[in-house]
């Protein structure tokens, strides 16, 4: 079991588990809650001081500047994810952040992160990776041999982690480490889907139903021009009460729905119905 050649500082936490129970089939974002780079990261306190009790580590840790640490081998378990059976499994990368909701990470770690998931999925044979965005579905799924799954930190504990920004882009970060594993541009240097900057795409009108009202309540949550994730996107929906005259399955949300302004879709797991 290898790990990553994108790795620019490697400091190795104590607080490990060697060698990892599970083969790896799983890779878990965090934010780091903080603007570190590789080096800064790994050498938080909670990384290089051994606590058994509450100590915490990751496999990776991506800094702002695009830089790559590595704090855990993968052939080892992180104490990351506040679950051991999911770190057992688990790839876990901590992303530098903003400290403030939504945790918005910087292009540059954005760019980072999407080709060390590449790079992770590739030298462990997986050729796609996989969001449900929904627990109960995500930790009832076998994965099969090729298939590796986007587990969080929010499922295992009472935390926002991986924080809203970088929930949102789940499903986008599936679609383009798939999009690189069927042949597109491979990690280390390629084109890169910058959140927002996508040509928007068309299509996708779904089943009609009777109107009906939904509040959003976050401020990063995605129109699309067709009902997943896989559409081109359209900006931000503000916080409020909109109409929904459409519904539809799609990718990287359990189902979709459509505005009647005919701005486009957006995901009906982060709004509510009034």
């Amino acid at each position: 079991m290898s790990n990553s050649n994108l790795v620019t500082y490697t400091r190795i936490s104590p607080n490990r588990t060697s060698p990892r129970k599970h083969a790896i089939d799983r890779i878990t974002i965090h934010c780091f809650v903080g603007q570190v780079t590789a080096k800064s990261g790994c050498n938080a306190g909670g990384f290089i001081t051994y606590d058994p009790d509450n100590g915490a580590s990751c496999n990776y840790v991506v800094g702002h500047d695009g830089s790559i640490g590595l704090c855990v081998e993968e052939k080892d378990r992180s104490w990351c994810s506040s679950n051991r059976s999911n770190d057992h499994r688990a790839v876990t990368i901590e992303t530098a952040s903003e400290t403030i909701h939504p945790y918005k990470v910087t292009d540059k770690a954005y760019s980072a992160l999407l080709d060390l998931v590449t790079d992770i999925c590739k030298r462990n044979g997986k050729t796609k990776i996989l969001w449900f965005g929904d627990k109960n579905k995500t930790l009832a799924y076998t994965p099969k041999a090729n298939e590796m799954v986007m587990t969080v930190h929010r499922w295992f504990a009472n935390k926002a982690c991986p924080g809203d920004y970088l929930y949102n882009l789940h499903g986008d970060i599936a679609a383009e480490v798939n999009r690189r594993l069927a042949g597109g541009t491979s990690s280390g240097g390629g084109v890169t889907t910058t959140p927002g900057t996508e040509k928007p795409a068309t299509g996708g009108t779904g089943a009609t139903v009777k109107p009906y009202l939904v509040r959003v309540t976050i401020s990063d949550l995605y129109i699309r021009k067709g009902p997943g994730t896989n559409y081109g996107k359209n900006g931000f929906i503000k916080p409020g009460v909109y109409t929904i005259v459409a519904e539809s399955n799609g990718t990287g949300a359990s189902k979709w729905g459509k505005l009647k302004s005919g701005a486009g879709w957006i995901s009906l797991d982060y709004a509510k119905a009034v």
